[in-house]
């Protein structure tokens, strides 16, 4: 058998009598017109490595590899579809490791190294709604950082991560997301795209990690001085970011102490880490 052999995703799906599951912010991508377009945008795979988070019935998983990818990791923490996937790994000739775990919990970087070492690593995903967030985060900040990320976000967080300077949506996700990613929406989604469809529409994110960000040492107080800043942007710096030095950092940093979080850009946000860096902040 082969990935061509494979029946459609709703086939698969009413053959197992498996819907969507709410508590898992499960909603489904079965038109695989669609999920072949995101797994383009997200190449060149050749050669590649791929985690998926939350493969579902397999539509995106079947696209990427399709696309070339050499090994994709698909982390699944809902047993009811893992047989379902365990039918597109019969027919992906040893390029397809299934792993149910959540996602939040394992092990990302150890989980590369054991089923995909040596391999360039991206992360391709349908996220699911619920966790995309703290998900995003920990691959910006922690010690799994992958090349490249292609992931569906509801539109609303979609446009924070993409926001600029001085628009409403720019906030804490912006300046990490562009500190240390070249990001940019590349599609968007209606609500009706999915099965069941959300409330709201959806868009995916490409990221491509700049290779001159800032040092890996310096995510600590970027993150901390992002939380701080925008968890009370509507009090001036000097006062939201008193804990962390206040007044002096800002004007170490050539900041305006008189700013607000949104009008600051982010560049100087990354100035105000490389301060706090340098004060021995954490």
């Amino acid at each position: 058998m082969t990935l061509a052999d494979l029946p459609t995703l709703r086939a698969g799906l009413a053959e197992r009598g498996l819907i969507a599951d709410k508590r898992f912010g499960q909603h489904f991508l079965l038109d695989l017109n669609v999920t072949r377009k995101i797994a383009r945008l997200a190449g060149p795979l050749e050669g590649a490595a791929v985690l998926e988070i939350g493969p579902g019935p397999g539509g995106l998983t079947r696209a990427l590899l399709e696309e070339g990818a050499a090994k994709v990791v698909a982390v699944e923490r809902d047993r009811r579809f893992i047989d379902l996937l365990g039918d597109v790994a019969a027919a992906a000739a040893g390029r397809l490791v299934i792993v149910e775990a959540d996602a939040l919990a394992v092990d990302q970087a150890v989980l590369m190294r054991e089923h995909a070492a040596g391999l360039a690593t991206c992360v391709v995903a349908n996220l699911p709604y619920n966790i995309a967030t703290p998900l995003l985060i920990g691959w910006l900040t922690g010690g799994f950082r992958p090349a490249s990320m292609t992931l569906m976000f509801q539109r609303e967080v979609a446009d924070r991560i993409a926001a600029t300077c001085g628009a409403q949506a720019y906030g804490r996700l912006s300046v990490l997301a562009q500190s240390l990613t070249q990001a940019e929406v590349v599609m968007r989604l209606p609500a009706r795209a999915f099965t069941p469809p959300p409330k709201v529409d959806s868009a995916v994110v490409r990221l491509d990690r700049h290779p001159d960000g800032p040092d890996p040492s310096q995510t600590a107080q970027l993150e901390l001085i992002t939380r701080h800043a925008f968890g009370q942007r509507r009090k001036m710096l000097r006062s939201s970011l008193k804990a962390l030095g206040g007044e002096a950092l800002l004007t170490a940093a050539g900041v305006d102490p008189n700013a607000r979080a949104e009008t600051v850009t982010v560049q100087q946000f990354q100035a105000l880490a490389q301060q706090l860096a340098v004060r021995g902040g954490v």
